[in-house]
């Protein structure tokens, strides 16, 4: 029962951390409408500096300061989000595809300098001896856990209530805007490359913060594990819970999580081991039969707004008799 517990506390604490990436992309793309497919790389971005500005000084690589965790995070929020504004001020003039070539291309490049770098990031070797909080209760897998969970709890309520803050607020209404009806806004007075940096300056940091309390929580970063499947991931969990709803790009992180976790655990239990490395593949089809499930059941999303559907029958002939009669 305790080992069921600690792993309960475990999976939520990782799914919590997908929900803070799927939050700024939801910002990116549900509220204003950008396409960046380059999660994975901000992700890297964060975590790399997090683990850098935190770790304990190494003379096989740069960085090294030993700073706090907390300094860590903020520092992962900071270079994260001049990177994507720098990102953002030299993609945001194009559009749908071409943003998302070019974003994909960002991403890959931070795959590679990781990779490559290894003077500053470890190269394929990594980062090791991050510093976990609560580290002192390592020894108590459940305490561990729990302790863990609550924190990346607080942190991701406080990101949930800034952005529903920021959504409602005039800022947000003019990303809205700008989404729905480009010309409108910018026909009074909003600048529209302005607000879509920010947008995008915002969202970048709460990846790269994701990131951050990824690489604390596991200890170890390595450039696999930011490779494409992490932006594959992050789509779906926005899609299946709905794009443009905070609630529904947290719920669909659990969910997604808990498929694509359910699947390896009952790969690993059919098959082999000879055969485990092909049978991972059914990890992303079980993902992806959900999501077509999910779009023919609610075309957008969990928590998505229903599509208003044109009325049939006598509610449809009501409606022209109304408006003959008014006139």
């Amino acid at each position: 029962m305790m080992d069921l517990l600690g792993y309960g506390a475990f999976f939520l604490t990782t799914a919590l951390i997908f929900s803070l990436v799927t939050l700024g992309l939801n910002l990116q793309w549900g509220l204003t409408g950008l396409f960046n497919v380059g999660v994975a790389g901000f992700v890297a971005i964060g975590a790399y500096t997090s683990a850098l500005l935190t770790t304990p000084d190494d003379a096989a690589r740069l960085g090294g300061f030993d700073l706090p965790i907390l300094v860590g995070w903020l520092g992962a929020m900071l270079v994260g989000g001049v990177a994507a504004a720098i990102t953002g001020i030299a993609t945001l003039r194009l559009r749908s595809d071409y943003l998302a070539i070019t974003t994909f291309g960002v991403a890959v490049v931070v795959q590679l300098v990781a990779l490559n770098a290894q003077t500053l990031t470890g190269g394929p070797f990594g980062i090791g001896f991050i510093p976990r909080p609560f580290g002192g209760l390592a020894e108590t897998p459940l305490l561990f856990n729990l302790s863990n969970l609550a924190v990346v709890s607080v942190v991701t309520l406080i990101v949930y209530l800034a952005l529903e803050h920021l959504s409602r607020s005039p800022w947000g209404r003019v990303l809205k805007a700008l989404r729905e009806d480009e010309r409108a806004a910018i026909s009074l007075g909003k600048s529209a490359r302005f607000y879509r940096v920010q947008a995008f300056a915002v969202g970048g940091a709460f990846m790269a913060l994701a990131g951050a309390l990824q690489a604390h929580f596991t200890g170890f970063i390595a450039p696999d594990n930011y490779l494409p499947a992490l932006t594959f991931q992050a789509w779906v969990m926005l899609i299946v819970g709905g794009s443009g709803s905070n609630i529904g790009a947290v719920i669909g992180s659990i969910l997604v999580w808990a498929i694509w976790a359910g699947s390896g655990a009952l790969t690993s239990v059919l098959f082999s081991p000879e055969q485990q490395a092909r049978a991972a593949s059914l990890q992303i089809v079980a993902i992806g039969v959900m999501l077509c499930v999910i779009l023919l059941v609610r075309p957008n999303g969990l928590f998505g707004d229903r599509p208003r559907r044109a009325s049939f029958g006598k509610g449809a002939k009501a409606a022209p008799d109304e408006s003959a009669a008014r006139s």
